[in-house]
């Protein structure tokens, strides 16, 4: 399957190739970084978890915050307290894995269902983990894996993950493609994963609160597909949100540039490496081209790249002009990003927040205001509050 993965790569590379230096599809604009936007103050509601990533908010209002180092932390106040967690399983936290993603089961009022992502295994051999386990308002008791992503990787690159219910209680779980190149899985460079059917890696994955696959996934019948994938062609995605009319958005990390925000669609084919507006790190080439037949395109391709992580859609009160907009957290950019979509998923416009640190993730909270965590060793929990 391997062999012939390869193979079918090749091939519609080739094609590819030959259809874009014969101008044969039309290609998106890159977006350079857009202009700043005043009228806002970011307060500092709390600091000290080391290397935060991703938060949830429990039924009672209550923040849990996990900790790429391997912790997790509920917000009291002005303070992180840690939570002990019973049964998590060793975490690798090499280069970008760790404790990673965090999400609420959303038909739990008490005792919420809690689902983390995490790197486990080795340097040698590793994954991407899904892991379910149950908050009693004290700890995180009865933690067991539900999913392992395959074929296990080596190296520390590239493990996704974000998690985003869905309204028909499934849940999308999205997978890094694997590493850059030299890196390889099998007999592949670890980025042809992403279009590689047969693999977890470079694809979002729609699942069971149990973690087996969601009936009605569009490439299950298809032979050799595994059944969890929901859409491929994904290099590297660091964050996904719905929005008011329910359709899923997500942000991906490109080689040195072409950052993307894609709609997603379940069976789409989001083109990584065949379609991309970034470069290889090595050689400065370009990675594929910028429109291939029957694959997606992005609605932005940032270049330079802001390293996009964390994304929510604002329907708060507190910024009425900013409804219906999607804001996207920026590592590399240190900002956040305002994204104005209108009705039919277009993007009309774009504005960037600067905050002058790593942004990590980007949530909207019960108290409808805009809540990101700055990555560093001493990491705060920032709330974004009208300009007095």
């Amino acid at each position: 399957m391997m062999q012939a993965g390869r193979r079918t790569l090749m091939c519609v590379a080739a094609a590819c190739a030959a259809l874009a230096s014969a101008g044969a599809l039309a290609q998106l604009a890159p977006s350079d970084a857009p202009p700043a936007v005043k009228g806002w103050r970011a307060v500092t509601v709390a600091e000290g978890v080391n290397q935060p990533w991703g938060m949830a908010w429990l039924p009672n209002g209550k923040l849990l915050v996990t900790s790429k180092k391997g912790t997790l932390h509920i917000l009291n106040g002005s303070r992180f307290d840690p939570v002990p967690m019973e049964g998590l399983p060793e975490v690798f936290t090499g280069g970008q894995g760790g404790l990673l993603d965090i999400a609420l089961h959303p038909a739990d009022k008490t005792n919420p269902r809690v689902y983390m992502t995490l790197s486990t295994g080795t340097s040698e051999a590793n994954r991407t983990t899904l892991v379910q386990g149950v908050f009693d308002g004290k700890r995180v008791h009865s933690i067991k894996k539900i999913f392992q992503v395959q074929p296990d990787k080596s190296g520390g690159q590239h493990f996704g993950s974000r998690l985003l219910w869905l309204a028909d209680g499934t849940l999308l779980m999205s997978i890094g493609d694997g590493g850059n190149p030299p890196q390889r899985i099998g007999s592949m460079l670890a980025r042809e994963q992403a279009q590689n059917l047969a693999s977890h890696q470079g694809a979002i994955l729609r699942l069971t609160d149990q973690g087996k696959a969601a009936a009605g996934n569009p490439l299950a019948a298809k032979p050799g597909a595994l059944p969890e994938i929901w859409s491929y062609g994904h290099r590297n995605i660091q964050a996904m949100a719905r929005d008011a009319a329910g359709r899923v958005w997500a942000t991906e990390h490109g080689p040195r540039g072409g950052d993307e925000l894609n709609l997603i669609e379940g069976g789409g084919n989001y083109g990584w490496p065949l379609q991309s507006y970034g470069a290889d790190y090595r050689t400065a080439e370009p990675v594929g081209v910028k429109a291939v037949p029957g694959m997606t395109g992005p609605k932005v391709a940032w270049v330079p790249s802001p390293a996009p992580s964390g994304l929510a859609y604002y329907t708060g009160k507190h910024f009425p002009q900013w409804r219906g907009s999607l804001f996207s957290g920026g590592l590399a950019a240190l900002d956040v990003r305002r994204v104005a979509i209108d009705k039919d998923g277009n993007v009309t416009a774009q504005e960037r927040l600067e905050i002058g640190k790593r942004v990590r993730d980007v949530k909207q909270g019960p108290d409808g205001y805009l809540y990101l965590l700055t990555d560093a060793a001493d990491g705060q929990l920032l709330r974004i509050e009208p300009a007095r």
